[in-house]
């Protein structure tokens, strides 16, 4: 005689934290209010992972510091881990300290956290109060970091922007306050960008974009948005193409890119609404010769766009649109342009293929070129592409090293690092040491490879 539906309670707006009715609980947040210090350590490392997507947004190291391509039987070693709030924000590397977003749910606080790559030692904390349910976790973003600074997006879109060497607060922005923004659903997932002391970000409110002066917090410039479009999940990504750098950004509602140069920043360049999805997650991929793939889950599947410029205006056509199980997809992580290829994990949705990672021609995107085979799925797992290898972080938190082939899959290694699950966060490599996460845990592992 038990009714299930007993408990049901009427969603009202405000108490899943989204959109209008919690302007009220975001009102008195300090932005950066608190500050600890545990230890000072000099920078040791020269190299750096120092943002979403790496220092080329591409997903793609540069170094030439030789990487295992075996595991022994106990795994890499593992130097440290943190326990962490629940979430899936990821860090950043530079010169041997790791910063990330935390969120401490005993505090009720978005949390930025330093540490030494090396020891895991925690070297300081800078965090403000702010409340937040967990809805599929609670933090999602990378900081971007620079010789300067460090920005972080919070999952209720508060902007901080601190000095790197000593975590000195210098300025901060409440979004959804200021701009009338509506938070995403599944909290903020738009990584942070630092370009030439200018802290780009995607507001979707009263405007679209803006840029902020990183040292004094003065805003230099911003977009409209007459048309009203939201922010979504996915992060902004510099282009350069026939000449013109741009910042380009899949909103909810469609996709712009601004100009990046001196002479005219802020200047929208061109807009599309061919790609219009509720939820985005994944970036644009933009390729050199002016094709740029967007991708989404939740049935969105993926979309071709080929950019082009002629007497000083740009145009966009359509080359290839399809559903989910027609061709490649990505329901959360980027794809990687790789050997004029890309490569990337399939939705839930995606049919025979589902959550298997495939490897295609820009020219033909629905034409695998391989697959990773029904029995090597990936859940949601990020994936980086280091030393001629891919090392992908399966959603329950096993690490695989692929050869990056155009040819075939093939895997070289795999060990279950952790017991955890929701092991979404993009991994990050400085000087042969990999920052990976789950749900609850970051660990530090040695992926150098012996003489």
């Amino acid at each position: 005689m038990h009714n299930p539906s007993d408990d049901i309670k009427p969603a009202v707006p405000g108490m899943d934290n989204r959109g209008k009715g919690v302007q009220a609980v975001a009102e008195n947040i300090n932005i950066g209010e608190h500050f600890k210090v545990f230890d000072r350590k000099d920078d040791t490392l020269s190299e750096n992972w120092p943002r979403f997507r790496g220092s080329d947004f591409d997903n793609i190291s540069k170094s030439s510091i030789a990487l295992k391509s075996q595991f022994s039987e106990n795994g890499p070693p593992v130097l440290w881990k943190q326990e962490l709030g629940e979430g899936h924000g990821g860090a950043a590397i530079y010169k041997g300290k790791v910063y990330i977003l935390d969120y401490d749910e005993d505090k009720r606080a978005d949390m930025l956290r330093c540490f030494a790559l090396i020891t895991g030692e925690e070297l300081w904390r800078r965090w403000y109060k702010v409340r937040i349910k967990r809805n599929h976790g609670i933090s999602r973003t990378v900081p971007a970091v620079t010789e300067k600074y460090i920005l972080s997006i919070g999952p209720r879109c508060h902007v901080m922007c601190l000095e790197r060497e000593t975590g000195d607060f210098l300025w901060g922005i409440d979004i959804e306050k200021e701009y009338e923004s509506e938070v995403p659903l599944w909290y903020t997932g738009q990584c942070p960008l630092i370009d030439k002391d200018e802290a780009i970000i995607a507001t979707g409110g009263k405007e679209l974009l803006i840029a902020v002066d990183c040292k004094t917090g003065k805003v230099n410039w911003k977009v409209p948005n007459p048309n009203n479009w939201k922010m979504s999940h996915s992060s902004i990504m510099p282009y350069n193409y026939a000449g013109k750098k741009m910042y380009v950004y899949a909103a909810i509602g469609g996709l712009i890119a601004v100009s990046a140069e001196e002479e005219d920043k802020g200047k929208v360049l061109w807009t599309t609404t061919e790609f219009d999805h509720k939820v985005i997650a994944p970036s644009p991929v933009c390729m050199p010769d002016g094709k740029i793939f967007l991708t989404a889950g939740y049935g969105a599947g993926a979309i071709m766009l080929q950019l082009k410029h002629s007497g000083g205006e740009y145009s966009v056509e359509v080359l290839d649109e399809y559903k989910p199980a027609k061709g490649l997809a990505c329901e959360q992580q980027s794809p990687i342009y790789y050997k004029e290829h890309l490569f990337g994990i399939m939705p839930k949705d995606g049919g025979a293929l589902r959550n298997q990672l495939i490897c295609v021609k820009p020219s033909d995107t629905k034409e695998v070129v391989w697959k990773s085979g029904k029995t090597n799925r990936f859940g949601l797992g990020p994936y980086i592409i280091a030393n001629e290898k891919m090392f992908l972080w399966n959603d329950n938190a096993t690490l695989y090293i692929l050869d990056v082939s155009t040819k075939a899959y093939k895997e070289l290694a795999s060990y279950k690092l952790l017991d955890g699950h929701d092991a979404w966060a993009p991994p990050a490599l400085a000087n042969g040491y990999m920052v990976l996460r789950d749900s609850k845990t970051m660990i530090c592992i040695d992926l150098n490879k012996k003489k």
